[in-house]
């Protein structure tokens, strides 16, 4: 027989909670893993599994059991272990039984301190299938899931209840109790084409034994693809395409076994009802793949994934499109029902909505946006009228009935409504716009007015929480603070928008008068909103040193910031640059260590050395150009340029005594270097780049 043998590990249960299957499927085959491998037992590739009622792990070439280990327990120096006459004292005795050997069997270790007692044996590897159910049982426990639950009358807790499970090594099954259930080597099929048990000869055979008899495809990912192209093919021989969202895809994967695409059919009147309506309702309620033309307009189909192979698909089909012509009444209601009203006129109805009982209702957040829109409209180039019409206008939508029923569409809707009032282009998307971008890597708005919108909403927001104490802590973020900070700074720098956040945060202050101490919380605000860029730039490969030294010099402009940090990037490609950083790093010691006010002026009539005479030369000649291209935000060109100072500031460094006794001449090359130093600071703090 083979030293390692494949191990199978299947936990079958009751349907599994869908939008955490691919997780609960990784981690379970990672804490399996991890578990092997702490005992001792190096361990193959593995595949995981996860289907709506199992989750199962293959694990190829494990060890049959553990390596012997020789293990040493050091006891008693010998000068205590005996007595005068060589007699084992208590401490020698006590220590050999503990050992479970006699003292006479016990070894001399001698060591720069001194000769002790020890003893020495071989520890017998314990047998695999002795170990898999402990960390099977660990390994279960370790799942990230927030709230167990248990069945029957014993006192297994998982997240649903457990059926069955396999311990299979090699063509052995292990035996063994895991949450109540003894294993064996028997799985189960569909629930309804297959229920009866699946003796798993070995490990290998058990996915395709699975599809063959059982009418289940274990694999997750393998699922998944087999569901995208059904989906995709039924969509083309409906002559369309299918609207394939990820996060459905995964959910309607850990919803079924045995995946099997269904076309259905609705009524072309309800395409009168804005289709993003129309296309949530059947992503969230129903599950179902919408079908639309090239254009990407909808069609009066679907696509739903059946979890059985009916002998009469036709029924299927009728039953789904019965379920989904209620729900789509329902938003044609909804839909005409709210157009009989202007958007304008639910603006009133904001004043009993709260935003936050200290801030006040969504009524007074538009008022403080609007006018905050209109001082960034001017900032932007934007015009004001309409920045200040889409500000008015952006919480109408909450109170319309589509929006209440379906809140994901705040701000579609708004978009919707205003063109259907005869709101310019640009203020409708701007209600739209305003919540861009939703998530990391999502599109920013479009246009100026959205722009503007998306900026005043979220500064407001960040100034007013702030200023009353509930900025985020740890995990816990009620009221997106994390998000809003990053959408803020990926508008200022991704759509240049050169303004000064400092600025803008004092001018969203001042909206809340004396209400609450806003503009105090300005500083923490801006701290919080730049520290947001540290995560920004490490998604973008950019070194965390590269940003504290750009941090450090405090600018507030966040596509100033990010012209910074690429400048130091390419700088840091130059030969020149290493050097450069060092010296930089060597003058802000010696800088920091002098008492008092640093000296400004160098007189160059003190400049005695060749080496501080050429060094200030050189200073002095870049001093204009590059504070030109500093100025004018070309910090790449400026770096650059100043990359030649590594000869003159590598021969000052040689050749100078910087702290000389004379004071005039210590106090002239410590201007020079400050000189110096203020010069580079003008862009990052260098030394802090190691």
């Amino acid at each position: 027989m083979s030293d390692a043998q494949d191990l199978l590990i299947e936990i079958g249960t009751e349907e599994l909670p869908p939008k955490a299957l691919r997780e609960l499927r990784d981690a379970f085959a990672r804490e399996v893993t991890r578990g092997l491998e702490e005992a001792g037992l190096k361990v193959g590739a593995g595949q995981a599994y996860a289907a709506p009622r199992r989750l199962a792990v293959w694990i190829r070439e494990v060890p049959l059991r553990q390596a012997d280990q020789a293990m040493e327990r050091r006891g008693p120096a010998v000068s205590a272990a005996f007595d005068a006459e060589g007699q084992p004292t208590r401490a020698a005795q006590g220590f050999a039984a503990s050992c479970g050997v006699e003292v006479s069997a016990l070894e001399r270790m001698e060591t720069d301190k001194g000769a002790w007692l020890v003893h020495r044996h071989v520890e017998p590897g314990r047998e695999t299938a002795e170990l898999v159910p402990g960390v099977v049982e660990s390994a279960l426990a370790a799942l990230p899931i927030p709230k167990r639950m248990r069945w029957g009358d014993g006192d297994a807790e998982f997240v649903r209840p457990v059926h069955w499970v396999i311990l299979l090594l090699g063509d052995q099954p292990i035996p063994g109790t895991i949450l109540g259930i003894p294993a064996g080597r028997e799985t189960r099929g569909h629930r309804f084409h297959h229920p009866d048990p699946l003796p798993v000869p070995e490990p290998s055979a058990y996915a395709d034994l699975l599809a063959r008899q059982g009418h289940v495809l274990a694999d997750f990912d393998a699922r998944r693809e087999a569901i995208r192209g059904q989906v995709e093919q039924t969509a083309a021989e409906l002559g369309g395409r299918a609207v394939l969202d990820e996060a459905l895809l995964d959910e309607v994967t850990a919803l079924v076994e045995w995946p099997v695409a269904v076309a259905g059919h609705f009524e072309s009147r309800f395409l009168d009802v804005p289709q993003e309506a129309l296309i949530l309702t059947m992503q969230d309620n129903q599950k179902y793949f919408a079908v639309v033309d090239d254009q990407g307009r909808l069609m009066p189909h679907f696509i739903t994934i059946s979890n059985v192979d009916s002998r009469e698909p036709e029924r299927v089909r009728e039953g789904n499109e019965r379920v989904i012509r209620p729900r789509f009444a329902d938003a044609e209601f909804f839909w005409n029902q709210d157009r009989k009203r202007p958007l304008e006129s639910h603006l009133d109805a904001l004043r009993h909505v709260v935003f936050q009982q200290k801030l006040g209702s969504l009524y007074d957040k538009t008022q403080r946006v609007e006018q905050l829109a209109a001082f960034l409209a001017g900032e932007i180039d934007a015009p004001e009228s309409e920045a200040r019409r889409a500000a008015r206008l952006c919480k109408c939508d909450l109170q319309t009935l589509m929006v209440y029923e379906f809140t994901e569409l705040q701000g579609t809707m708004g978009r919707h409504y205003a063109r259907y009032d005869g709101e310019t282009a640009a203020v409708a998307r701007a209600l739209e716009d305003q919540y861009l971008p939703r998530h990391a890597g999502d599109e920013l708005p479009g246009e100026a007015v959205g722009r503007v919108l998306a900026l005043a909403d979220r500064l407001d927001t960040l100034v007013g929480i702030f200023a009353i104490g509930l900025k985020p802590t740890g995990a816990k973020d009620p009221f997106g603070l994390r998000r809003a900070a990053l959408g803020v700074l990926r508008i200022l720098v991704e759509a240049e928008l050169p303004l000064d956040l400092k600025d803008l945060l004092e001018h969203a202050a001042r909206g809340y008068g004396q209400a609450v101490p806003a503009m105090e919380a300005v500083p923490q605000v801006l701290d919080y909103i730049m520290e947001r860029l540290r995560a920004y730039y490490h998604d973008r490969g950019i070194r965390p040193e590269v940003f504290d030294a750009v941090l450090s010099v405090r600018p507030t402009r966040p596509l100033d910031f990010d012209q910074r940090v690429r400048a130091v990037e390419t700088f840091l490609g130059l030969p020149e640059a290493e050097p450069l950083a060092a010296a930089h790093k060597r003058i802000h010691n010696i800088l920091r260590k002098v008492e008092g006010d640093l000296p400004e002026q160098v007189d160059p009539e003190r400049l005695h050395e060749d080496a501080e005479r050429a060094l200030h030369e050189r200073l002095e000649a870049l001093w204009v150009p590059v504070s030109a291209h500093f100025d004018a935000g070309e910090y790449t060109q400026g770096l650059t340029e100043l990359a030649s100072l590594r000869e003159p500031v590598d021969a000052f460094f040689d050749q100078v005594m910087v702290m000389a006794e004379d004071t005039a001449l210590r106090d002239n090359r410590l201007a020079l270097l400050n000189r110096l130093a203020g010069l580079f600071l003008r862009v990052a703090d260098l030394s802090r780049v190691p």
